[in-house]
């Protein structure tokens, strides 16, 4: 028991100090791992106890003026990160399929603009389960989406802590668009309902589309061995995003096309 203890303790301090990104470990949230574990624990407490008896004799608040101006901010903040990784990365000098982290002139700037910007939408994205819960939407609140949400939060503090820039990040940037578009649907909706009816299902689509094409690039993390990017993140990564891609589709197997069959 004492050499299982004693090497947990040396694989934590390997993980949280030696092999931290140096420029960004001091930033807020980001020195140890306890305040974004504290913040999933407190999300799934707030998800699968506290808000559930709070609203239990309540009647559903009519949140549409808060969630409105919430997706207009999501849409800013999502936008803001796309232009940034953009601009100072992926249209400027990033490589497609071997991006080494970034440690040009520019590495500390994209950084904390769209790695540590990211992580913090991570965090806001949360509200989306919140105000299913203050709505009574509790059908809504899926193994998916509560997975989906915690699971973003400790990858996007990953990436913050480890590597800050490079090929991890095209998640960042192909994540922070879906989001755009989504909710800008999603603003759209708040003002007409009919919208709903005829686009919010493609986003599931999107979703499987997404998540295939990051297992084609972190794969060629993989395979690429002479890429100076570290190939662990892509051990998590690839096999994390092959899971996603099997958990929409199976649910967009289930919503849409067998409740189709057996309406037909």
């Amino acid at each position: 028991m004492a050499l299982i203890l004693k090497g947990a303790v040396r694989l934590y301090y390997y993980l949280n100090d030696e092999i931290a990104d140096p420029r960004t470990e001091n930033w807020f949230l980001m020195r140890t791992p306890w305040p974004g574990m504290a913040i999933i624990v407190v999300y799934l407490m707030s998800v699968f106890q506290w808000l559930p008896r709070f609203m239990a004799k309540r009647p559903a608040y009519d949140l549409r003026s808060v969630i409105a101006a919430y997706n207009a901010l999501q849409i800013l903040l999502c936008g803001y990160v796309v232009f940034k990784s953009l601009t100072l990365g992926w249209f400027s000098h990033y490589r497609l399929f071997c991006q080494p982290v970034d440690e040009g002139p520019h590495g500390v700037e994209y950084a904390w603009h769209v790695c540590y910007g990211y992580f913090y939408i991570k965090i806001i994205d949360l509200l989306d389960t919140v105000f299913f819960l203050l709505r009574k939407k509790q059908n809504q609140v899926t193994f998916l989406h509560v997975y989906h949400h915690f699971g973003m939060i400790a990858v996007a503090w990953g990436i913050v802590k480890w590597v800050p820039g490079g090929h991890m990040t095209m998640l960042v940037t192909i994540n922070s668009f879906v989001h755009m578009v989504m909710y800008t649907y999603y603003l759209l909706t708040s003002w007409d309902d009919s919208f709903k009816y005829s686009l919010w299902w493609k986003k599931y689509v999107t979703q499987i589309q997404i998540f295939s094409y990051l297992m084609i690039h972190f794969g060629a993390l993989l395979v690429k061995r002479e890429c100076r990017f570290p190939p662990q993140p892509a051990y998590i990564m690839f096999p994390q995003n092959l899971f996603m891609v099997l958990m929409f589709g199976d649910f967009y197997y289930r919503t849409y096309l067998k409740t189709s069959d057996k309406s037909a």
